[in-house]
């Protein structure tokens, strides 16, 4: 049974990953809780979306952060060092794809100007990483660089409706992914 808002989130997190689109009736019996009381936490179901989208781009600064990509992006890297800041970021997001994998598909970032912006900076964080690998060579570089990056979410997309489905094994799920990754973008 959840009693404090954080353990609320997590079985929202949880839950929602496994039925993307369960109520908040769903989500609070999930929970052991009554309505009431996941109302008491979240007035709506935006509520409890922005909150669990919050928490998915401090998950994304927080994989940045982890591998030093902003340093990385004022040093300047040989090929080898970008490849493995590269080969760290999208690692990182693996981890975060999969406890945050609704986020991927959840609309509601759309119209929120703060998550938006929030998400544009940390992005565009990736696209700079992407072009400096161009230029080092790491990266194809007749790719646009933000294609690059769309490449990336759209793989973490195929790689949790892989996993929601079982369609691969968990750790066969790093090796795809960066295969998939560099066999289309180098």
């Amino acid at each position: 049974m959840a009693a404090n808002r954080d353990e609320i989130v997590a079985v929202a997190i949880h839950h929602l990953n496994h039925a993307p689109n369960a109520s908040m009736a769903e989500i609070a019996q999930a929970a052991g809780i009554s309505r009431a009381t996941l109302h008491r936490h979240f007035s709506t179901r935006a509520d409890l979306q922005y909150e669990l989208a919050t928490r998915a781009l401090d998950a994304w600064a927080k994989t940045h952060a982890t591998v030093g990509l902003a340093d990385a992006l004022r040093a300047d890297l040989d090929a080898e060092a970008l490849r493995r800041v590269i080969d760290e970021l999208l690692t990182g997001h693996l981890a975060h794809a999969d406890e945050h994998g609704f986020a991927l598909t959840d609309h509601t970032m759309d119209g929120r100007q703060d998550l938006e912006r929030r998400a544009g900076e940390l992005e565009a964080l990736e696209v700079d990483l992407f072009a400096a690998a161009q230029r080092a060579g790491v990266l194809r570089a007749d790719l646009p660089p933000r294609w690059v990056s769309n490449i990336v979410y759209g793989l973490l997309v195929a790689v949790r409706e892989s996993m929601r489905r079982g369609d691969v094994a968990r750790r066969d799920v790093p090796t795809l992914f960066l295969e998939t990754f560099y066999r289309g973008t180098s």
